[in-house]
């Protein structure tokens, strides 16, 4: 437990210091594991004989081949395929510009009311989550799409960039989500029911934020003036625009809810679909698509870089019992498994306050699985109140990564003005956690009906 701890210290410290995270879990689990095994049989890892420095190379040999196992182990999955190929896909609709036309479809409906653009801004979101997957990619979009018609209608800039922020967490929930596909490999279950578990939440989180901007309206209407009024034939040409995003979805979702494919076929199919429609729209030309492979090769190896880290240091924290020290701290609170599902959502509020958030979830989910398991928790249930609280991490402070991306994207609105317009988002994500803890059918109906 003392080692662990150590460990986890050393961690945070080489990671603001602004080295790479995977690195560091890499070398701290690698270093970390050497070193417990040297003390179990009784020798130091380092140190000094007869005043020659002495290294006891079998057990750093044991450290520096479990690291490679590992990483050999998820190079190999195929399961894992489904990263890559999502990732590409969102890189291909990226460039197919359909995020303009998602914008301009939402806001033909709803631009007009008070907060409009902003509501707008969330229903758009939603939709480029539902062929993207990222979080980041569709915080980054939106910036870029969304914050030109807010400013021309003189919209605050914490209202405005505070609901691209918190729209952009869509994109890990509604699936496709490449956090799904990794809690479901590292849970055992099955990805096309986690996919399919996020929905209602996802059109429930919709709701709650359009909700919240809402509340801001009615408190302070200067902050969203009304936008320009729609006639119907126009919002129906702006609706045509959106074929694209609500053909893919159907045909991925449908595919996986029918069981004509599985999840990994169905992210071969997304990507080549995304590569038709960006092809056909006249938007990816011989050099967009040698840059779309190249942003998803850059981002698939990141991914990865974390993954091959976080499950190194994995087996390190393992060995130096925390797990076992987690697993007897909770059996010892003699609560109900509600109330250890409860528990383990204030340590995931806690760290995502530090950690980031694919490193939280790859370095917790096996910890929290493996007590949840025999307590007969539907982890299915369990995934999706880890990918909303994993959510909230994207946004909270200090880290917030989505905060960052907005902030970088928009560079003349401060970082505080940011984390300023993501509070009333804040308060929206944990009602609907709150809403999915209390009632589990909101995620495990339409897995049931599969």
């Amino acid at each position: 437990m003392f080692a662990s701890s150590i460990g986890i210290i050393v961690v945070l410290t080489l990671a603001l210091l602004g080295i790479p995270l995977g690195f560091v879990l890499i070398l701290v689990g690698a270093v970390g594991f050497s070193m417990l095994r040297s003390a179990m049989i009784g020798q130091s890892l380092i140190g000094f004989s007869h005043g020659v420095l002495s290294v006891d190379w079998p057990s750093l040999t044991a450290g520096l081949t479990m690291a490679g196992q590992q990483m050999f182990d998820v190079a190999t999955n195929h399961g894992l395929t489904v990263i890559p190929l999502f990732v590409l896909m969102g890189a291909f609709i990226h460039r197919a510009d359909l995020s303009s036309e998602l914008y301009d479809a939402a806001n033909a409906f709803v631009g007009h009311r008070r907060g409009g653009l902003a509501m707008g801004t969330i229903v758009a979101c939603g939709g480029f989550a539902a062929v993207c997957g990222s979080s980041i990619a569709t915080a980054a979009t939106m910036s870029r799409v969304a914050m030109p018609s807010m400013r021309r209608y003189r919209y605050a800039d914490s209202l405005s960039t505070g609901a691209i922020a918190a729209g952009g967490t869509l994109g890990i929930l509604i699936p496709p989500s490449v956090p799904m596909v990794i809690y479901g490999i590292l849970a055992e279950e099955d990805i096309g029911k986690l996919f399919i578990a996020g929905i209602v939440p996802g059109l429930l989180l919709i709701v709650l934020f359009v909700g919240a901007i809402a509340v801001q309206i009615a408190i302070d209407p200067d902050k969203g003036p009304p936008g320009e009024l729609r006639s119907w034939p126009e919002r129906m040409r702006a609706l045509s625009g959106v074929w694209g995003v609500v053909l893919l979805f159907a045909v991925i979702i449908g595919g996986i809810y029918l069981g004509v494919f599985t999840p990994t076929e169905a992210a071969a199919i997304g990507a080549a679909g995304a590569f038709l429609f960006a092809l056909l729209r006249g938007k990816l030309g011989l050099n967009g698509t040698f840059a779309a492979l190249v942003e998803s090769s850059i981002t698939t190896t990141m991914i990865f870089v974390v993954l091959f880290g976080a499950l190194v240091f994995s087996n390190f924290v393992n060995i130096a019992g925390l797990t076992d020290a987690m697993v007897d701290w909770i059996t010892s609170l003699h609560t109900s498994p509600l109330g250890v599902v409860l528990a383990i959502c204030l340590i995931y509020i806690l760290l995502g306050c530090v950690f980031d958030s694919l490193a939280m979830l790859i370095l917790t989910v096996p910890v929290f699985t493996a007590i949840l398991k025999p307590m007969g928790v539907d982890l299915i249930w369990f995934g999706i109140i880890v990918i909303i609280v994993i959510e909230l991490g994207l946004i909270t402070p200090p880290i917030g990564m989505n905060v960052f991306v907005v902030n970088a994207s928009i560079p003349d609105v401060s970082i505080w003005t940011v984390f300023r317009g993501v509070w009333p988002f804040i308060g929206a994500m944990l009602a609907c956690l709150m809403l999915v803890i209390a009632f589990p059918s909101l995620a495990t109906l339409l897995p049931r009906l599969m």
